[in-house]
């Protein structure tokens, strides 16, 4: 059977949230996560749609992308079909193409995971070696401490804290409640938890949401930041251990999160919760000349 390119409409949406799900699994390479969607979900549920693509073969998804930007596709695959030469062959056709509907000509970047054939065969079209990650993971099998700070895990209610905390945390931020309702409402949250910890005079001062993609299977902590004027009093360890603990009682056997290597502060935040450092990996990207 060919393989088919399709972007899914609302209703299909949890199918690939589904699926997704399914490949997750202790051992594999950092890769796009149920809950990437989730997070994405904040612009609603018609904008998440237009952002995925889904590759089928006689009916069966074989990979997955979420367009996170117009210049972003973040891709992963069925573990058993990632050195699938039709599908890999395919990918970098339907990317190289935008008339196909993934990516738009110029500078581009894709993010896949590692040992992929698609990774090799973009390189040999001409992708170079981009932006550098730091993947780390925490086991969640053995008993957790509880982190050193007064945590509170956020419902409708309380969104505007959340909210205030991310933008407070991420230059550029345009988090607002209204979108933390957007993503409460979307499929992956039944299975996520938003975290805010806050400090010794009760402020809200840093924050988390964690993914769990069901019991047994890796959870994502997307995003975690601390407030700005916070930073140094060791909060952002804080609130990481408290998301691998709200993991651990959602039933993921760990918990996982890349950052940008160049975030030295954001990898050493989260060694010291616990979480162990994996070999770096690159995305491919695609100079302004192809």
């Amino acid at each position: 059977m060919t393989i088919t390119l399709d972007r899914p409409v609302v209703d299909e949406l949890s199918h690939a949230v589904q699926v997704l799900r399914d490949w997750q699994h202790d051992g594999a390479p950092m890769q796009l996560h149920p809950g990437d969607l989730g997070w994405f979900w904040r612009f609603g549920a018609e904008a998440t749609a237009a952002a995925v693509r889904t590759w089928s073969r006689d009916g069966r998804i074989l990979a997955v992308g979420l367009l996170d930007g117009p210049a972003l596709l973040r891709l992963t695959m069925v573990p058993d079909a990632r050195r699938d030469e039709e599908l890999a062959r395919r990918l970098v056709g339907d990317v190289a193409e935008p008339e196909r509907g993934v990516l738009a000509p110029g500078t581009a970047d894709i993010e896949a995971p590692a040992g992929a054939l698609v990774d090799d065969l973009l390189s040999e079209a001409g992708w170079i070696a981009g932006e550098s990650w730091t993947p780390l993971r925490r086991d969640l099998t053995e008993p957790m401490t509880a982190p050193d700070a007064r945590i509170e895990v956020i419902g409708p209610d309380l969104a505007h804290v959340r909210a205030a905390v991310q933008r407070a945390s991420f230059d550029g931020s345009t988090f607002t409640d209204g979108r933390w309702h957007a993503m409460a409402a979307g499929v992956p949250y039944a299975e996520a938890r938003c975290l805010v910890a806050y400090g010794d005079q009760g402020d809200a001062v840093a924050t988390a949401t964690v993914w769990s993609a069901g019991a047994g299977r890796p959870g994502l902590v997307e995003p975690m930041g601390v407030h700005r004027e916070h930073r140094g009093r060791g909060y952002g360890t804080a609130i990481t251990v408290a998301a691998a603990a709200a993991l651990q009682e959602l039933g993921s056997s760990s918990a996982v999160v890349a950052t940008p290597s160049a975030m030295a502060g954001a990898v050493a935040t989260y060694e010291s919760a616990g979480f162990r450092r994996l070999p770096e990996v690159r995305d491919r990207h695609r100079p302004d000349s192809h």
